[in-house]
Order: structure tokens, then C-alpha cells, then sequence
């Protein structure tokens, strides 16, 4: 069994809502397993230990909730943040990726970024600190937390119910989760030159090449 497995056995139902909200809602959730850890309880509920409706259900619930709450935060005071200095718990350098990653992409943003560790915390929050429409932000708030929480449970469900023992590949599904889930920050980060050219020269710099 994989401690992410055990982790999330432990903390129940209700410690999934919390962490999920956490993680789209509160400035602490960057560091959180938000990815992994619906797939995993989506497939626990395959085995019997949750059901699968309250739990889907139940994350989306939370997802949007905590979207709303990061949004209304980020209109009040937002613009505050960017001032703040860095901390154990926050990073402005990701702040600033996730406004320019929303100013790139606009409300579509808000959608790919459910699937982006950190940005996924900080783009509400800059929808609201930027004052977007907020009819607009609510229709795709829904939307990116249906695919991201229905859809990321519902996958670990039809596994774990599909493939026979299963639980064996657990642990590299959930890695492959994670790559996928930093992939379209790096396709964001190669596209944009400046960033590639300040990452591979981070590489040349940790590898002694000139």
C-alpha cells in the first residue's frame, strides 16, 4: 500500500473535501497532493472504502467553493500580495507566473489551470485581484472543477473497477498523474522564450557549461 494510499484511507471523506478545498481556495494549498489524491480516493472508492457519488461530487463541491472564496479574496486584497514578501508558506514569484499565465489565456486559464500544481492556487485569486466578470469566472469555475474533480476521481473509480489488481500500478499511475499535471506548465514555459532561455541557462549554470 502507498502512503498516499494510507494518507488518504486515514483522513476520510471529509479530509479529502478539506484538502481539495484547501488547495483551490487557501494561499497554504500549493503544497497539497491535489492531483494524486483524487485519483487515489477515486480509486479507494472502487475497493469499497468511499462511495463514489458523495465523493465526486463532493470534491467539485469543494473545488468551487474554494475557487469563490480565492476569487472574493483576490478582489479585496489582492493587489496587496504582490507586494508581500516571500514566506515559508508563500511564494510571490508564483503569484506573478499565475497573473501572467491568466493575462496569456484569460478566462480559459482558469480551466487549464485545475491541472497546474500552483498556478492552480493563485489563478482565482488573480481573476479577482484583475476584477473578472464574475458571471464569466462562475461558468468556468464549474466547468474546470467538473473535469478536474468529477473527472480525476471518476478515472481512479473505472481503473481500480476495470483492471484486475490494480492497486499494484498505483504508485506509477499516480506519478504519471503528476507529470501530467506539470506538463502544460512546461509547454507553457518552453513556448515563451525568455522563460526557456532562463531555465536552460539555470541547467548550463548547475552543469558547469558555459
Amino acid at each position: 500500500m502507498s502512503d498516499l494510499e494510507q494518507f488518504t484511507r486515514t483522513i476520510g471523506l471529509f479530509g479529502v473535501f478539506g484538502i481539495v478545498f484547501a488547495e483551490t481556495g487557501l494561499l497554504i494549498g500549493f503544497f497539497l497532493p491535489g492531483d494524486s489524491l483524487l485519483f487515489t480516493a477515486g480509486f479507494l472508492a472502487s475497493q469499497g472504502v468511499f462511495d463514489i457519488w458523495p465523493l465526486s461530487l463532493g470534491c467539485f463541491a469543494a473545488c468551487v467553493i474554494g475557487n469563490i472564496a480565492a476569487y472574493a479574496f483576490g478582489a479585496r486584497v489582492g493587489r496587496k500580495l504582490f507586494e508581500r514578501p516571500d514566506s515559508r508558506f508563500f511564494r510571490r514569484e508564483t503569484l506573478v507566473k499565475a497573473h501572467e499565465f491568466y493575462e496569456r489565456h484569460g478566462a480559459r486559464a482558469l480551466i487549464l489551470a485545475r491541472f497546474i500544481p500552483g498556478v492552480r492556487v493563485f489563478a482565482p485569486i488573480v481573476a479577482g485581484t484583475s476584477l473578472m466578470d464574475y458571471r464569466k469566472f462562475t461558468i468556468v469555475n464549474v466547468l474546470g472543477g467538473a473535469l478536474w474533480a468529477i473527472g480525476l476521481t471518476w478515472a481512479g473509480y473505472w481503473l481500480g473497477k476495470t483492471i484486475p489488481n490494480v492497486d499494484r500500478y498505483l504508485l506509477p499511475i499516480v506519478a504519471l498523474i503528476l507529470v501530467l499535471s506539470v506538463l502544460p506548465a512546461v509547454i507553457h514555459v518552453w513556448r515563451d522564450r525568455q522563460q526557456r532561455e532562463a531555465v536552460l541557462g539555470a541547467f548550463r549554470r548547475l552543469f558547469g557549461r558555459p
